[in-house]
């Protein structure tokens, strides 16, 4: 049913008159005077009582009628006027001493005033509190329930005197709606599972006392139909009760006290109408101006309406302003007790802190309502009253929720702000495991994004917790849950139909979560943080100054919180974009500065100090050492126990002085911070840099060192336990291997390396240097080259160290995977922008494996090229310059033995070239003091250079100079051929480009013509259009252009034997002639398409069946037929217009013919017809045209029209009628010609016709 609203639907779609005269109010019937009559006194005479000024003590007056002993009406009738006045009590005292003076009577007469007093004590009971006040004893209040009881008590006398008194029915359904706003709801129950709570069952009983009410009254109580309304809004079937209220609605249109439109409003915002409630409850007030429910709920709809805006909104503040001092104001100054409208300035005054206002307000709301919900939000003002304070009491806070939550039902159908109260509550009282299990039960229930926010913020919390007390646990389980959380909230705000407000805390939570294993995403949410921030600000636009959006986004992130500027300069650190991490932590620097000028107390120092060294440390990460050191030093001269600063000052001496300046700076800070764990770590470092190399590991200093630290500093210091491990696995790497003996102490000093790392990784499951190192033990001790391929790609994806690449580079090499190993050689030189020696000379050794691997020149010049930029990196290395005369010796030995057509002169000139360079460089490193290899190896290989690869060169250079003199001609012929064949090659390259562009030019030239012949055709039909329009509009006397009215046309269809309308005999056996006279005849009329198609398709002919039919006649009668080309113009003859007439009338006067007649009369006038210029013709239409065209070729030419011919052929007369068209200009294809009655009568019987 639709939403009747006033009577109507949807609302005031009628206006109601105003007239307080028909409106029925309350007590209206009260006369203003009433006459007592008195005995003793004359007939006439009588007692008058003034009913509207009372006296405030009745009992004089009730004296007066017992003594006269008057009718019950007379007690009545005075009690409801005290009750007009609201003297309740008194009216209540009058009806007892009443009933009093009944007793003696009939005791049906007892049976109105027992009713009315029941419903007086039911007017008691709405005005009592449901719940005892504060500070008044028991003995002085009474409450709901005692009125109730008093209630039922006279409803059972009255049902004692007279079970079936209608009045009851009435009353009994009330008493149970109060009754049951006494009753707890009910909790949810199981699906499928019906609902038996006293409170349902007490709601059931009083629809069926509302329902009695109506059959005894045959539907004409509107009250109980209110009644029952009410009942089934209480039982959660909005529907139902909707259609209660626009009953009463419907019937009594200008009921006001009660106003169905109230309840009408209600249920529609219960089924979620929210607009269409408004305009019925603004119907109300329009009605009533006065009505204290109406302005409440319009104003909590505005209080609804503007909670889907943040409190930032411009839209928040009018909304929310029309709300509170429009509406709820107004119910407020009306009934300052109302319930509902206390509950609801409550949560005004709570915001405001007004504790007693809040505190008094919400114990009226839950004293005085009748409504489980108005008495929720009461509890819950209480309880948020007592949270908001300095010193919550959260016993009482927490008690004032549950009540608040039971009052709703408690449960799943509990009240929802309530059960996140408690959460809140919980978390005070750090019970988290409780506060996170009904956080869950929120969520299944409600998917609210605070609880959701919430939930995760606190499975976050475990998370830090965990991280910071350096307890291992697996927290993966509690990541997973908080990132599902929260990024479901961060997901929520987009959805513009919810209006959410993005808070900041949830991305903060968010980039903590992705700091470790997805950073990338960590610093999207803090760019979205600032962002927002940026957003929020009031002066976000650029002034004039600035040019671009760049500049002024800059300029407004130094009034961001410098933290953020910080951390999102830490992730682009790591990250290694060193100028954008460099630009955040400058910002960030002004940013303090800002902040300290906006509060002069905040201490800033902290800040700065951090903040500098994180710049610092991004200088010196992007080589601008002395900006590095220029910041270090300014933070020394501010703090001088900076201890970090320092640290990092050793060790860029130590990168730039390695030998003087370095080391004393290193000493110092060693002498006066040796108790910190980072310096110490530093010193190790620099030990094993600067040590000489012992014969016994427990001789090195830099073993010392660690085992001092572990032993008397930190026996966890990750840093010691790696570089022991490393210690171990280089000592193993330099031991001897030649007996068994040497091979179990190897692989023992391998074992003990592996034990040291396994320790680093038990404290450090991330410490990819010490899974690095086991790696490299597997390698070298066990020769396990593909677990350590494995190892070291983990290790890569988490450590971006250049050392990682290296050994990646090894492995691939071992594998003699050059190419890899190559890749990864690079990958580390551009970690460490191409100044690392080693790892250059690294490459050297690769590219020379894969040169002798393929047999390569060219990769052997590229590795002498990697040997030479090491050596003039380090010159002082010895053993890089071994590596170049070692590289030159295998290029020279390589071009030895390569045969003469894969060489030539110039690579062999070149190899005995660097041969000598060898054979000198050998002999200077052999007479150097520490040679990489001893004296007497070297000078053997540069002997055999001198001796033997010097004579074979020799020879190889003859030998390729007379290959190449001999092949000299062969050789330039083939380069003519190669060149010739390139020439030829891009000659027919050319060609074919050549004539795709022909092809392109053709294409674009047809699309051309094609759209300017679609222009042209587009044109012609616009220009037929038009004159298609002249010819079927014309003027009329007025002046207006009126469509031209048509004549029924057609012709008389002839039976075989009968005379034709030219006088012509024809029997049974008429001649060929005579028939191909006729089919002459309907050819020339089918030269208009529309009349024929109309009368078939329209009057009921089914085009498609016909069309077939059409195509199998003309097939048929192929040789018969002709299509006219010649315009049929009008005949003014009146001679045409009476043989058309007579035509139509003769085929209006056979239909009875039979089946065979009818089918030789259709052969005869078998009608085609044009096709109209503007339709799209089909396959079919396409044949018929085809066959059309057979039957012209095969037709003898004739200069004659077909009317011409017809006209000869029937002695000059047509025999059809054309349309109207007395100027004699062609006929347009929309008009029809003669004998369209003809074709709409074989329509209409089925036969075959032919209609083209």
């Amino acid at each position: 049913m639709a939403p009747l609203l006033n009577g109507y639907p949807n609302g005031a779609s009628r206006h109601l008159p105003n007239d307080p005269s028909i409106v029925a109010l309350r007590f209206s019937d009260i006369p203003a005077q009433i006459d007592i009559p008195v005995t003793g006194l004359e007939a006439e005479e009588a007692v008058e009582v003034n009913l509207e000024e009372l006296l405030d003590d009745p009992t004089e007056l009730c004296t007066l009628l017992e003594q006269e002993g008057v009718g019950k009406h007379y007690w009545m009738v005075i009690a409801l006027a005290y009750a007009k006045q609201a003297k309740v009590d008194h009216a209540i005292e009058i009806l007892s001493k009443g009933l009093g003076t009944l007793n003696r009577g009939n005791p049906k007469e007892k049976l109105g005033p027992l009713s009315l007093t029941c419903w007086l004590y039911l007017w008691k009971s709405r005005e009592a509190p449901r719940v005892l006040p504060d500070g008044q004893p028991v003995s002085e209040t009474r409450l709901k329930d005692f009125y109730l009881q008093a209630a039922t008590g006279c409803l059972n006398e009255a049902s004692r005197i007279n079970p079936a008194f209608p009045p009851l029915f009435l009353a009994k359904g009330v008493l149970y709606l109060l009754r049951a706003s006494l009753q707890p709801p009910s909790k949810a129950a199981a699906p499928g599972v019906p609902d038996i709570s006293d409170r349902v069952e007490t709601l059931r009983q009083s629809i069926k006392c509302f329902e009695d009410a109506l059959r005894v009254s045959a539907g004409r109580n509107m009250m109980a139909t209110l009644g029952r309304a009410r009942a089934y809004f209480s039982l959660g079937k909005y529907a139902e009760a909707l259609d209660g209220y626009q009953e009463v609605l419907l019937k009594m249109p200008h009921l006001q006290d009660p106003d169905p439109r109230i309840g009408i409003g209600c249920c529609l915002w219960q089924l979620g109408h929210k607009e269409e409630a408004r305009e019925a409850w603004e119907r109300a007030l329009d009605l009533n101006a006065e009505s204290k429910i109406a302005n409440i709920l319009l104003g909590l709809y505005y209080i609804h309406d503007s909670s889907h805006y943040a409190t930032t909104d411009p839209s928040f503040g009018p909304i929310y302003k029309k709300a509170m001092t429009v509406y709820t104001q107004k119910a407020f100054k009306l009934d300052k007790e109302l319930p509902l409208t206390c509950a609801t300035f409550g949560s005004y005054f709570m915001m405001r802190k007004s504790w007693a206002t809040v505190d008094n307000l919400a114990r009226k709301a839950i004293e005085h309502t009748d409504v489980n919900a108005v008495a929720s939000d009461g509890w819950y003002l209480l309880a948020r009253k007592e949270h908001y304070q300095d010193r919550p009491d959260l016993t009482k806070a927490n008690d004032f929720y549950q009540k608040a939550d039971l009052a709703r039902g408690g449960g799943d159908k509990g009240y929802l702000p309530a059960r996140f109260g408690l959460v809140q509550i919980q978390i005070l009282q750090r019970d988290y495991d409780g506060a996170k299990f009904r956080l869950e039960k929120i969520i299944q229930q409600s998917k609210s994004t605070e609880a959701m926010m919430i939930l995760g913020a606190l499975h976050a919390e475990d998370v830090f917790r965990s991280q910071a007390s350096g307890i291992k646990e697996d927290k993966s389980a509690e990541v997973k849950k908080a990132t599902t959380l929260l990024e479901a909230v961060r997901l929520a705000w987009k959805d513009p139909q919810k209006k959410l407000t993005p808070d900041t805390s949830v991305l903060v939570y968010l980039a903590r979560l992705y700091e470790t294993d997805h950073p990338d995403k960590a610093l999207q949410c803090l760019q979205q943080v600032e962002h927002m921030t940026i957003n929020d600000m009031p002066n976000k636009d650029p002034p004039d100054g600035i040019d671009t959006d760049e500049a002024w986004t800059a300029k407004l992130r130094e009034q961001l919180s410098p933290q953020l500027l910080c951390d999102i300069g830490c992730f682009h650190f790591n990250a290694e974009r060193f100028d954008q991490a460099r630009e955040f932590f400058q910002t960030a620097l002004n940013a303090c500065v800002k902040a300290g000028e906006k509060d002069e107390g905040t201490d800033t120092d902290a800040l700065v100090t951090t903040i500098s060294y994180n710049l610092a440390r991004t200088y010196e990460a992007a080589g601008l050492l002395d900006e590095a050191k220029q910041v270090y030093e300014g933070l020394l001269a501010r703090h001088e126990d900076y201890t970090d600063a320092r640290t990092r000052l050793a060790y860029i001496e130590l990168r730039q002085n390695p030998t003087e300046d370095g080391p004393k700076a290193m000493a110092a800070l060693y002498e006066t911070d040796s108790m910190n764990l980072e310096v110490r770590s530093l010193f190790g470092w620099y030990l094993s840099k600067a040590k000489r190399r012992a014969p016994n590991i427990a001789e090195d200093q830099e073993q010392r060192h660690y085992k001092h630290t572990l032993q008397h500093h930190d026996k966890h210091d990750r840093y010691s336990l790696t570089g022991m491990g490393n210690l171990y696995l280089t000592t193993a790497r330099e031991m001897r291997r030649d007996t068994d003996q040497d091979k179990e102490k190897r692989r023992k000093t391998y074992e003990k390396a592996v034990e040291f790392y396994d320790k680093a990784l038990q404290l450090d499951p991330r410490n990819a240097y010490a899974a690095q190192g086991i790696a490299i033990a597997l390698v070298e001790d066990r020769k396990d080259l593909t677990a350590a391929v494995q190892l070291f790609s983990k290790i890569r994806d988490t450590v971006k160290d250049p050392s990682v690449y290296v050994n990646l580079g090894h492995v691939f090499a071992e594998l003699k995977q050059y190419s890899r190993s190559i890749e990864s050689y690079e990958a580390a030189l551009t970690h460490n922008r191409g100044s690392d020696p080693q790892i250059l000379a690294c490459l050297g050794r690769v590219w020379l494996l894969k040169g002798k691997h393929d047999k390569s020149p060219s990769a052997m010049k590229t590795a002498l090229s990697y040997s030479h930029r090491a050596l003039v990196l380090a010159p002082q290395q010895i053993h890089f310059q071994f590596n170049i005369a070692f590289v030159q010796i295998q290029l020279a030995q390589l071009i030895h033995i390569l045969p003469e057509s894969q060489r030539t002169l110039e690579d062999v000139v070149k190899a005995s070239e660097g041969l000598e360079e060898a054979i000198e460089s050998f002999g200077e490193i052999a007479q150097s003091k520490n040679p990489p290899y001893p004296r007497h190896d070297i000078e053997q290989r540069a002997n055999m250079g001198r001796n033997t690869m010097r004579r074979q060169l020799e020879r190889a250079v003859q030998s390729q100079t007379e290959y190449e003199e001999k092949n000299a001609a062969k050789l330039q012929e083939a380069r003519e051929l190669r060149d010739a064949e390139v020439r030829r090659r891009e000659e027919e390259k050319r060609k074919v480009e050549e004539q795709k562009e022909a092809e392109r030019q053709k294409i674009r030239e047809e699309r051309d013509k094609m759209a300017q012949l679609s222009r042209e055709l587009a044109e012609k039909r616009t220009e037929e259009e038009r004159r298609r329009e002249e010819a079927e509009y014309t003027t009329d006397e007025e002046g207006e252009r009126v469509k031209r009215t048509k004549k029924k046309k057609g012709g008389k269809r002839k039976k075989k034997g009968e005379d034709s309308d030219t006088g012509t005999e024809a029997g049974d056996g008429a001649d060929d002639k005579a028939i191909k006279k006729t089919r002459k005849k309907k050819k020339a009329q089918s030269t208009e398409p529309s009349s024929a198609m109309g009368s078939s398709n329209e009057e009921g002919g089914a085009p498609k069946s016909k069309k077939k039919r059409k195509r199998l006649a003309r097939r048929a009668g192929k040789e018969d037929k002709f299509k006219s080309q010649e315009m049929v113009v009008d005949s003014d003859s009146e001679d045409d217009r009476q043989a058309a007439a007579q035509l139509t009338h003769g085929q209006a006067s056979n239909d009875e013919d039979g089946d065979t007649e009818m089918q030789d009369t259709e052969e005869q006038q078998t009608v085609t017809r044009q096709k109209p210029r503007n339709r799209v013709i089909d396959d079919d239409d396409e044949e018929d045209e085809e066959d059309e065209k057979e039957e012209e070729e095969n037709e003898e030419p004739s200069n004659k029209t077909t009317a011409e011919m017809d006209a000869e052929e029937d002695g000059g007369h047509t025999g059809a009628s054309f349309a109207d068209n007395p100027h004699g200009d062609p006929v347009d294809e929309s008009v029809g010609a003669a004998g369209d009655a003809g074709a709409k009568e074989l329509a209409m019987s089925g036969a075959p016709t032919v209609i083209s």
